[in-house]
């Protein structure tokens, strides 16, 4: 296929494109610099300006732009930033999409979306068909999507990837913690705790690109729904270190502000489309894939 990617340059973004390439697909990343190679594209998604040709020559779009939720405390500026990066992007992509005729548009628009769109769920599984909630996260995650929607108006196929975290960037600054036996859950533990490994999210994106029957949200998450506390006895295990010790709420609100409130806060969320679909995780508990992500063979994750 010919892929037109943004967000390239993020974490999941980078891993994609060398996995895409890898299978044989010619990507072209979208980036906010003049060009530099013929691989890449220029648009100003803050100006809404796109080349209407980079589009059109896409089979497939794939949208992962947006701030970091977790890049800083979250002040009123930097909620408008979480909100701007990522519904100037999508809404930019889908109005190019729309305005191409028929046979230009590209086939299928991936587009990034998270398991924060359910807010709190407390012990209620969340599948896809499950209403957004009432937090800053869920209505951010409400507004993201609905700028993909002229994409969807116009029939391109919109599959919304509703991420959970990812591992390997839950581990990065965990660990030097967990391997001194600083490991720690956070407040009671009890909240459940939506995850997923790099192969598998990898291997989701994949998946979906594939399958053209499938359409609309996607729970991209572990098979295997966890708590805190089981994430931290998992994580300890595979780094052989004792984590007897648990982080009170109040404590985290004064080192992360609002977004601790995120971290305590239970979604348990349920990846019922994938499972229908008969994908196959790669790593379907999260011991295995902690283990994996702490300990890698090597080209592990490709």
């Amino acid at each position: 296929m010919r892929i037109l990617i943004s967000g390239a340059s993020g974490f999941l973004g980078g891993n994609l494109v060398e996995r895409l390439r890898g299978h044989g697909h010619e990507v072209t990343k979208l980036v906010r610099r003049p060009a530099r190679s013929a691989d890449e594209a220029t648009w100003q998604p803050a100006q809404g300006q796109i080349d209407p040709q980079v589009v059109a020559a896409a089979d497939t779009v794939i949208n992962l732009s947006g701030a970091n939720v977790g890049g800083k405390r979250w002040t009123a500026g930097y909620k408008s930033e979480l909100r701007s990066s990522r519904v100037d992007t999508t809404g930019t992509l889908a109005r190019a999409i729309r305005k191409l005729p028929e046979a230009d548009r590209p086939r299928t628009l991936l587009q990034a979306s998270a398991v924060g769109w359910y807010g709190e769920t407390g012990d209620t599984p969340a599948t896809e068909e499950a209403s957004a909630g009432t937090t800053f996260l869920a209505d951010l995650c409400r507004v993201w999507e609905a700028a993909a929607r002229p994409a969807e108006d116009a029939g391109v196929r919109v599959v919304l990837l509703r991420t959970g975290l990812t591992l390997d960037s839950l581990l990065k600054p965990l660990l030097p913690l967990f391997k001194l036996g600083g490991g720690a859950k956070l407040g009671g533990g009890r909240q459940w705790m939506p995850w997923v490994s790099l192969p598998d999210w990898l291997g989701a994106a994949d998946f979906l690109l594939e399958r053209e029957d499938i359409s609309g949200p996607v729970n991209i998450v572990g098979r295997e729904q966890i708590t805190n506390a089981q994430f931290t006895k998992a994580v300890a295990a595979a780094v052989h270190r004792p984590a007897l010790l648990s982080v009170p709420g109040p404590a985290l609100h004064v080192v992360l502000g609002e977004l601790a409130g995120e971290s305590l806060r239970s979604a348990r969320v349920v990846p019922a489309v994938l499972e229908r679909a008969g994908f196959r995780w790669a790593y379907p508990t999260i011991e295995g894939a902690v283990q994996a992500t702490v300990n890698p063979e090597p080209a592990a994750s490709r």
